[in-house]
C-alpha cells in the first residue's frame, strides 16, 4: 500500500451526507459509506497535517474489533472489501481501499458510551475536583493513570461543536428511556472488559474508550468506530507507571506537542514538522501490528 495522505474525499456523484472531523460519510439509500481520511484533530480543530496510514489504521482495527464481538452484539459493518461494494462505487476503488466500510444506515442514539477503567483526561480532571466522575463516587487517594477499582460508565452528550458534556445514567435515562439506558451500560462495559483484557495479552492498556450505538430494524447495534487510536486511549504496558501521565499510541503524542507550542487552540492550527507526523504514523501503525498481528 502507498502512503499517500488522503486529506478529502470529493465524491460528486455520491450524496455527502456528513464530514466529520476524520471521516467522510456518503449515503446510499439504506447504507453509508464511511471513508477514514488521514485527517488529525485535536481540541476539537481538524489540523492541517494529514497522518499517513491513519486511515488504515482506523478502519483495520474497528474492523478486527467488529468481528471480535460479533457474538456480543450485532453491528453495522456489513464489509470492508471495496470489491463486494455496489457497481457505482469501484471507479473510486483505489481511495476506498483499505480505509472504507459499507454500514447499515442507523437512527444513531444521542448518547457517547464512555467506558473507564483508568483514571485519566476529563474523568481525572473531574475525579481532583469533585472525587467522582458522572456522580460515580470513587475512593479518595487514587493518583493519575491508576487502574480503577472497577470499570465505570461515564456517558456524555454527542455534541456537533465544541466539547461532549459528561451526564448522570439518570440523563440518559432520561433521553432514551431506561431500558436503552441499561442496555447501553450493560453491553458498554462488557465489550470494554473483552476487549481491554485481550489488549493487554498484546501489551496494549487501554485506558478508556467510547462506543457508539443505533436502532436498526428496532435492535440495538454498534456504529461507528471500535477501540480505535482515535476513540480510546492506548497505553504501551511495559512503559505504564500510575501517577502522571502516560506514553500512548493514540494523538496524545500530537497533543502534548501542541500544547508545549503555546497554541491557543483555535483554527488555524499550526502544521506538524515531519518528525512529529513520522512518529504519529509509528504509533498507529504498532498499535494496528499489536492487535491484529498484521501490517498494513
Amino acid at each position: 500500500m502507498g502512503n499517500d495522505v488522503l486529506l478529502k474525499t470529493d465524491f460528486k456523484d455520491l450524496k455527502l451526507f456528513r464530514r466529520g472531523k476524520v471521516r467522510d460519510v456518503y449515503d446510499l439509500g439504506d447504507k453509508l459509506l464511511i471513508v477514514s481520511t488521514d485527517r488529525i484533530s485535536c481540541f476539537d480543530v481538524i489540523l492541517p497535517s494529514g497522518i499517513p496510514y491513519k486511515g488504515r489504521v482506523l478502519t483495520g482495527i474497528s474492523v478486527f474489533w467488529f468481528d471480535f464481538i460479533k457474538d456480543m452484539i450485532p453491528h453495522h459493518l456489513i464489509t470492508a472489501d471495496v470489491d463486494k461494494y455496489p457497481s457505482e462505487l469501484q471507479k473510486y476503488k483505489a481511495q476506498l481501499s483499505g480505509r472504507s466500510m459499507l454500514v447499515l444506515k442507523t437512527r444513531p442514539l444521542p448518547v457517547e458510551c464512555v467506558v473507564r477503567g483508568y483514571l485519566s483526561g476529563s474523568g481525572w480532571n473531574e475525579y481532583k475536583e469533585k472525587q467522582s466522575i458522572c456522580g460515580i463516587s470513587l475512593p479518595k487517594g487514587l493518583r493519575q493513570s491508576d487502574r480503577l477499582p472497577e470499570v465505570i460508565f461515564t456517558p456524555s452528550t454527542k455534541a456537533d461543536v465544541g466539547h461532549d458534556q459528561n451526564v448522570s445514567q439518570k440523563y440518559i435515562a432520561d433521553l432514551v428511556g431506561a431500558g436503552i439506558a441499561d442496555d447501553l451500560q450493560k453491553i458498554s462495559i462488557e465489550v470494554y472488559k473483552r476487549a481491554s483484557s485481550y489488549a493487554l495479552q498484546k501489551g496494549i492498556i487501554i485506558a478508556d474508550t467510547k462506543f457508539e450505538f443505533g436502532i436498526h430494524n428496532d435492535r440495538m447495534i454498534i456504529i461507528d468506530e471500535v477501540l480505535t487510536p482515535d476513540s480510546s486511549r492506548f497505553w504501551p504496558a511495559e512503559a505504564y507507571q500510575p501517577g502522571k501521565a502516560q506514553m500512548s499510541f493514540d494523538k496524545q503524542f500530537v497533543r502534548d506537542y501542541l500544547e508545549d507550542l503555546g497554541w491557543d487552540k483555535k483554527a488555524p492550527a499550526p502544521d506538524l514538522p515531519a518528525e512529529i507526523i513520522a512518529k504519529t504514523t509509528e504509533k498507529y501503525l504498532e498499535a494496528y501490528r499489536k492487535l491484529t498481528g498484521k501490517g498494513i
